[in-house]
């Protein structure tokens, strides 16, 4: 890769003309009204933060049954894709692109959260240790029901009618959350799935399910607009695979000639800061745009795309902070610092009140 291409080069996504290779991460916040319902606070924040290259929202739940936590937008209802409709539109009118991420987290979930009670659903009945969040408080977290064969079409219906819901809120993309711990990624690991059908064992029976339900996404979007991420060894709720470097090159190479619009590859263990996989072998594999996470910083973000190990970048924590992260990159001052205490739920307190940099000039 050109030396000259820096987080600042525009880059093409599909039939979108990205001003640059900043994006905004998904990030849960908790922020959502009655019915899960995306509210003006959470148009609010997006909008701020619409000169990265790209946005991609939280996770959005694609039925109740995806449900892990309190208060995470859906895009189920028609009232949900109403309050999505206004984040896009505040977003959009200060000319940033959004994409959306589609999520159903699986056996992370508690029946508290499920529709008349029910059991959370996954691969395969194995219980994650630790405890799922309810509005009840902190929760242990129950064995889940094993989908049945006959079922799983019902999942891949789930993600295709939330993606339609998705062109109805005015999105320009949306993105497959197979990363972190949730259902695709339980699929994915042999650590979460035991099934001894075509959806589990072989390579390519865990990744069966991840594949059609992109194949159930295109039917409203080009694959140009959709993005698929991916976790391969991060821990987070309790997930593992016997060979991650193996697993994850196979998806990558399975993905790859599907002309998806990007490849997101969460970089190592999250919650400790290592990584011990040669991502390059992932990125190789795949033929088109890789956008890499996890504890990227300016310098890091720079130093990989001259190297061509990544094209673009993705940032949590310091888009949290910093609504206007492309300025401050782009002028190298300095970055706010997040609160993680206002991380999950509350009000505008550490959302959407963080300073812009030219009022922190104003104030000098």
């Amino acid at each position: 890769m050109s030396a000259q291409i820096s987080l600042f080069t525009p880059i093409k996504l599909g039939s979108l003309e990205l001003p640059n290779r900043i994006v905004m991460a998904p990030m849960t916040r908790n922020r959502a009204a009655e019915g899960d319902v995306p509210s003006d606070l959470i148009a609010e924040h997006y909008a701020q933060r619409a000169s990265a290259g790209l946005i991609i929202t939280e996770g959005s739940q694609v039925s109740q049954q995806g449900q892990g936590y309190p208060a995470t937008p859906g895009i189920y209802t028609p009232q949900q894709v109403t309050g999505w409709r206004k984040v896009t539109d505040a977003v959009h009118a200060k000319d940033g692109h959004i994409f959306i991420q589609l999520w159903h987290v699986g056996r992370i979930s508690h029946p508290s959260l499920q529709p008349e009670g029910a059991l959370p659903v996954a691969p395969s009945a194995i219980k994650p240790a630790g405890e799922a969040v309810t509005y009840q408080g902190m929760q242990p977290f129950v064995e889940p029901h094993a989908l049945e064969l006959s079922e799983i079409p019902g999942i891949v219906e789930q993600f295709r009618v939330a993606a339609h819901n998705a062109k109805a809120a005015g999105f320009d993309g949306v993105e497959i959350h197979a990363a972190n711990g949730y259902l695709l990624d339980q699929f994915l690991r042999d650590g979460t799935n035991h099934r001894d059908d075509e959806y589990g064992g072989a390579l390519e029976n865990r990744v069966r399910l991840l594949l059609e339900v992109i194949d159930a996404v295109s039917e409203a979007w080009e694959t140009a607009s959709i993005g698929v991420r991916i976790s391969p060894e991060n821990s987070f709720n309790d997930i593992h695979d016997s060979d991650p470097q193996n697993t994850f090159n196979y998806v990558a190479e399975h993905l790859s000639p599907l002309a998806l619009a990007y490849l997101h590859v969460v970089e190592g263990e999250m919650m400790q800061g290592t990584k011990k996989l040669d991502y390059r072998q992932i990125r190789d594999r795949f033929s088109g745009i890789y956008m890499a996470n996890c504890g990227y910083t300016l310098e890091k973000a720079q130093a990989a795309l001259q190297a061509g190990n990544v094209d673009m970048v993705s940032f949590g924590a310091l888009y949290i902070a910093n609504p206007d992260l492309v300025e401050r990159f782009a002028r190298k001052a300095p970055l706010n610092k997040p609160d993680p205490e206002t991380y999950y739920g509350g009000d505008a307190h550490g959302y959407t009140d963080y300073p812009f940099l030219e009022e922190e000039e104003a104030l000098a």
